[in-house]
């Protein structure tokens, strides 16, 4: 059984399992950003190669995985209903989330 070389990375709050030549939906990164950008993340927390892992303590010190933006969006809207029953009380709000579709080039 051949195992895929994968690394978790750390962006935006949360932790994605990505690993090379896959594709990763994460939360609107502050700073001007357009398609065909290239994205470095540096937090790596593990890199598994499929012969051995290295966990880092908090990060991996020289580890990084490289990106290409290849989509801006925002997501299907989520509809937000507040209601109390028996007090006429109803509001509707609706939010729809940005998002970057990075997919993953290199892991280092």
């Amino acid at each position: 059984m051949n195992k895929e070389e994968f690394a978790v990375i750390q962006t935006g709050g949360k932790q994605y399992k990505v690993s090379k030549g896959g594709f990763l939906s994460i939360e609107k990164i502050t700073g001007e950003y357009k398609k065909g950008d290239k994205l470095s993340f540096d937090k790596v927390l593990l890199v598994d190669d499929g012969k051995d892992t290295t966990i880092g303590t908090p990060y991996i010190k020289g580890a990084k995985v490289e990106g290409e933006l290849v989509e801006i969006g925002r997501a299907r809207k989520i509809l937000v209903v507040k209601y109390k029953q028996k007090s006429r009380y109803l509001r509707r709000n609706g939010h729809r989330q940005p998002f970057f579709k990075v997919k993953i080039i290199s892991i280092k």
